[in-house]
């Protein structure tokens, strides 16, 4: 029992650390952007009415909608707007022409990711750093540099993977959320009556006596829940219990604490409008509190770069993204990974949006619209899986996401007022990633509709062959093709370049599935084909790690035996043509073609030994 309390205490610490550390550092600017913005009035009324809609917000979305209802939606223990999607899309899968269209909404929700991965490190990280302005004005030269450098020290770290550095995570975030606390507990003091604005009726009055004004700053209101869809995203990671628990015992009350904390600060000093966080502590804490805020921020930039790795790798495995270059940086944990190519360019994108914006505040306009996006698109993957996964009565789904549609629907239609302010930048990086997802997937169906019209059944091929044998060689080769039953076009190189045949063979596909995670026990299944060759299917689900050597060593005892020194794998790289016809627009063709030629080999990707892989070319013109 004391075990099972250990474990539940260490993983709440976690979910502390990791999820809950862009919500968490949301303090830094939320405030400030809704009482910045000059449409709310400085009077008292105001103050509890706008830390009422904070609060309710914080219950209605992260409290009841994600702790209470989607953490429920997991995918074999695993969440996430990927995992969502696939379980909406398996939901509905007897109704082609909707599950296409949840297939398309659920990829652009997840491109939108991108479009967050790159403001929420440059917002938090700048307006952790801005603290230093309150300190001296002659520091705010230095405020531009210093948040360069601290990004460009993150995004360099990554390739030494984040196990020897994330066991701090907890404790420094845990330490963060009780200096949150504290701060406002210190400025609730002076102002207790500040506490009444927790009755709902606060809000209520408000939006009733403002409706415009209340349109307008949830824009800015929304910045109180950024970090919410972590909530979802790790649940594999930590569970529903500890992610919960971290919630309403920690997380939660530090929030509102701070909120309250800084409303008491304004209604005594409206001129605290310009920084009602830090203006919260005493002159003497100010510099800690702005080292301490730096690592929060940087906590919370991690696991967002953490995010974008898995996202990218589950969204490879499911067909929407070419092969990239994988690494893992840990021996005892495979969800450690590092891809260069998305570190990189998420940084350079970072330093583009600081460089362009140049300050929280601007970045605040840029800010909403991804994350509201990915929160209604989340309440609609919830109603199909629900209605049709669950098979919940009609009325009563309606009811359950009816509510939570209406409240991020409100946000998203506010948050489209900052689209020339700013909000276009996400918007495009989002655009831009869907562009390619689509464009790989649809790429790929043409091509795989290429090589099936001109394939040559293999089972027939095999016989033909085999009526002449050509020269055995000792060893195994493995054959690595798109479709089960078709004959490779490594096999057809080989036999007419090298004139002989391996001892054993087989022909092996790899399958991705819509499930997170496929066990070993169902990972291989495989036919004889006679002559000692083998048609082998490997099964991964999008959270599998692929290591097809690793796999292929559940053959032994099933008649085929393979030897690792024995054994060469063959490869089709392929050269894609453009041509005119295609089905797609001829700059997407040479787009597919481009993403075709630079994607990583097969060698990497399944974790082939690269001194066993031959790799064989031919053009296919699509």
């Amino acid at each position: 029992m004391s075990s099972k309390k250990s474990s539940l205490a260490a993983l709440t610490l976690g979910a502390i650390g990791v999820v809950y550390g862009d919500i968490g550092t949301s303090v830094l600017y939320a405030v400030k952007e809704v009482f910045g913005s000059g449409h709310v009035p400085f009077t008292p009324d105001n103050v509890y009415g706008i830390l009422s809609i904070f609060f309710w917000t914080l219950t209605v979305i992260v409290s009841i909608k994600y702790v209470a209802l989607v953490l429920r939606a997991d995918n074999n223990g695993e969440g996430g707007l990927i995992a969502m999607l696939a379980l909406a899309s398996t939901a509905v899968k007897d109704k082609p022409q909707l599950r296409k269209t949840l297939l398309v909404v659920g990829i652009f929700g997840t491109s939108l990711f991108y479009g967050d991965g790159v403001i929420t490190p440059a917002i938090s990280v700048l307006s952790a750093v801005e603290g230093l302005e309150v300190i001296s004005p002659a520091f705010k030269q230095g405020v531009i540099p210093i948040t360069l450098v601290i990004l460009f020290a993150l995004f360099a770290v990554q390739k030494h993977g984040t196990a020897g550095i994330g066991k701090f995570f907890g404790p420094i975030t845990l330490v963060w959320f009780g200096v949150l606390a504290l701060l406002g507990i210190s400025q609730i003091a002076t102002n207790p009556h500040i506490l009444v604005a927790l009755s709902p009726h606060y809000a209520v009055i408000f939006m009733w006596n403002n409706p415009g004004t209340t349109f307008i700053i949830l824009g800015a209101v929304v910045l109180c829940v950024t970090g919410a869809e972590a909530l979802y995203a790790d649940l594999g990671h930590f569970g529903k219990k500890p992610i919960r628990l971290a919630w309403f015992s920690v997380v939660m009350p530090c929030l509102v604490l701070n909120y309250f904390g800084q409303g008491a600060l304004l209604i005594g000093n409206p001129a605290a409008v310009k920084n009602p966080f830090y203006l919260m502590a005493p002159e003497w804490a100010l510099l800690p509190l702005v080292c301490l805020a730096t690592m929060a921020t940087v906590i919370a930039s991690q696991a967002l770069i953490t995010g974008a790795f898995s996202v990218t790798k589950q969204a490879i495995q499911m067909g929407y993204l070419p092969r990239l270059n994988i690494q893992h940086t840990s021996v005892r944990d495979t969800g450690q990974i590092y891809m260069p190519f998305v570190n990189w360019g998420l940084f350079i994108t970072i330093v583009l949006a600081v460089v362009m914006f140049r300050s929280s505040s601007n970045l605040a306009a840029a800010y909403g619209i991804a994350v509201c996006t990915d929160m209604l698109i989340t309440t609609i993957l919830t109603f199909y899986v629900i209605r049709y996964g669950w098979k919940y009565p009609l009325g009563l789904c309606i009811a359950a996401t009816g509510v939570f549609f209406i409240v991020d629907f409100a946000f998203f239609a506010s948050n489209l007022m900052k689209l020339f302010a700013g909000g276009w930048f996400p918007l495009v990086i989002g655009g831009a990633v869907f562009t390619l997802m689509i464009t790989w997937k649809e790429g790929r169906y043409l091509l795989n509709e290429k090589l099936r019209a001109d394939a040559i059944d293999l089972p027939s091929f095999l016989d033909a062959v085999f009526v002449s044998p050509p020269a055995r060689v000792e060893g195994t080769a493995v054959f690595l093709t798109a479709e089960p039953g078709s004959v490779p076009n490594a096999l057809l190189h080989n036999l007419k370049h090298n004139k002989v045949l391996h001892a054993q063979n087989l022909f092996v596909t790899v399958r991705n599935h819509e499930i997170p995670w496929i066990g070993m026990h169902k990972r291989l299944e495989i036919e004889a084909l006679g002559h000692d060759c083998w048609q082998v299917n490997v099964h991964y689900g999008f959270k599998n790690d692929l290591d097809l050597p690793k796999a292929l060593q559940q053959l032994k005892g099933r008649g085929c035996e393979l030897e690792s020194m024995t054994t060469s794998y063959f490869l089709s790289r392929d050269t894609v043509i453009p041509t005119i016809g295609s089905g797609m627009a001829p700059w997407r063709e040479k787009l597919f073609a481009q993403m075709h030629h630079n994607a990583s080999g097969a060698a990497d990707f399944l974790n082939l030994p690269n001194n066993s892989v031959v790799e064989l070319g031919s053009k296919i013109e699509i």
